[in-house]
């Protein structure tokens, strides 16, 4: 008896409890699990948006009548529903009310992410187009609105946990909202970069002060200062990484469970379905791409054998976004121009020159929209591929089986793309 009571303290010393019987992340020697009511929840998950071919960030589908807001999620969902994706990232700027439609409608969760200043903000009046987190009227104004997300989705069913930024260490770098050339090494005084996650651990405590029920996590650019994250970020619950590194992450798992020590998610990471140098359609790339990333992602979740410390990932992202390149102009051109080159992406790199088409990311095309703003998916090759890697099971699996399902998902996809 004696020893069985030690052993549930010590598993209890394990966990990190945010309410009762509700979102817990569970630590042992097997690795880290999000867990829902005591079950483990292996996140499929999806970066999800609604952007009709002709509009751009400034439209809203949560302005809509909720006729055309349902139908819209009615195709959207159903097919992510069948795919197997348990969980989507969306923005503050949907009501709390579609969440739990989704959820309870579909079965599918919500990370819900403030952006936390990444594309600017308003102090006092003052327009900020550049963050700079160490002025004290911009981390007054952060936490302020921090509070207020927090209370805004704290008890809305279907929320799964809190996502804060979302690469706001490149924000430091780039001058605007467009993907750039992903910045190699940190040439920044430590003192703005320590600015940043100190105030990213200061609203973490402003979320638990307010709500224990939900985890909270940040959205790094990969893994740049990640020791600075050590230090400073103490208070956060899940390390999120926005990352493209082509077919494999190589020791991206390995370096967070060495440097940080908490469990992570890949918030952000995927392949464009163009080649830049064939100017042609890449759907084959794309897939075979994703499915290396998630093979990686599901052989590194707890009980694998290899690093224990992944709670999933969100494949970006569900459907082409016709304004990504320009953000405000060619909005009903679907533009091949490459705008950022990566090394990763060896189908079409050509050192010296760009491969990587920001309209060209989704696992779905899109037709023309109605009069209503309502339009038609077009599944690429990635959608099938997905819906059968989703059927895999870690916590109920072996690494040799969930191997084995990888490499058999190859070569079906490989197999059907030929007898086309």
């Amino acid at each position: 008896m004696k020893k069985a009571i030690l052993a549930f303290i010590a598993l209890l010393l394990t966990c990190t409890v945010y309410g009762q019987g509700q979102i817990r992340i569970v630590s042992d020697s097997k690795g880290s699990r999000l867990t829902v009511d005591g079950t483990p929840l292996f996140l499929n998950g999806m970066n999800w948006d609604y952007f009709p071919i002709g509009t751009n960030y400034a439209y809203s589908l949560w302005t809509q009548p909720d006729d055309v807001i349902k139908a819209a999620l009615e195709n959207e969902m159903s097919l992510l529903k069948n795919m197997g994706v348990n969980v989507i990232r969306q923005y503050a700027t949907v009501p709390p009310r579609w969440i739990e439609y989704i959820y309870r409608q579909y079965g599918i969760y919500t990370m819900i992410n403030h952006s936390f200043g990444r594309y600017g903000l308003v102090v006092d009046g003052v327009d900020k187009s550049h963050t700079d987190y160490c002025d004290k009227g911009v981390r007054k104004q952060l936490l302020s609105e921090v509070e207020e997300f927090v209370s805004t989705y704290k008890d809305t069913p279907g929320v799964l946990f809190y996502l804060l930024g979302n690469e706001n260490n490149y924000g430091l770098f780039w001058s605007g909202a467009e993907t750039e050339d992903i910045p190699v090494n940190g040439n920044l005084p430590d003192a703005k970069a320590r600015g940043l996650y100190r105030l990213f651990n200061e609203a973490a405590q402003r979320v638990k002060s307010i709500d224990m029920a939900h985890p909270v996590a940040i959205c790094n650019g990969d893994l740049m200062y990640i020791d600075i994250i050590a230090e400073e970020c103490k208070d956060i619950d899940i390390l999120g990484v926005n990352s493209y590194r082509g077919d494999s992450f190589d020791v991206l798992f390995k370096d967070v469970r060495k440097k940080f020590g908490k469990p992570v998610v890949l918030t952000e990471f995927g392949a464009d379905a163009f080649n830049a140098v064939t100017k042609r359609e890449a759907q084959m790339e794309q897939a075979k791409i994703l499915l290396n990333n998630w093979r990686e992602i599901y052989l590194n979740a707890a009980g694998m054998g290899r690093q224990g410390n992944c709670l999933g990932g969100f494949t970006f992202q569900f459907s082409d976004g016709w304004w990504k390149s320009g953000q405000t102009t060619g909005l009903d051109v679907h533009d091949t121009s490459a705008s950022w080159a990566n090394g990763g992406y060896r189908f079409d790199y050509i050192k010296g020159k760009n491969n990587m088409n920001e309209e060209w990311f989704g696992i779905c095309g899109k037709g023309k929209p109605d009069s209503k703003g309502l339009y038609e998916l077009q599944p690429r090759i990635a959608c099938q591929m997905l819906a059968e890697v989703h059927r895999i099971t870690p916590y109920r699996s072996t690494p040799s089986n969930v191997k084995k399902q990888f490499k058999d998902i190859k070569k079906r996809i490989r197999n059907k793309t030929n007898n086309k």
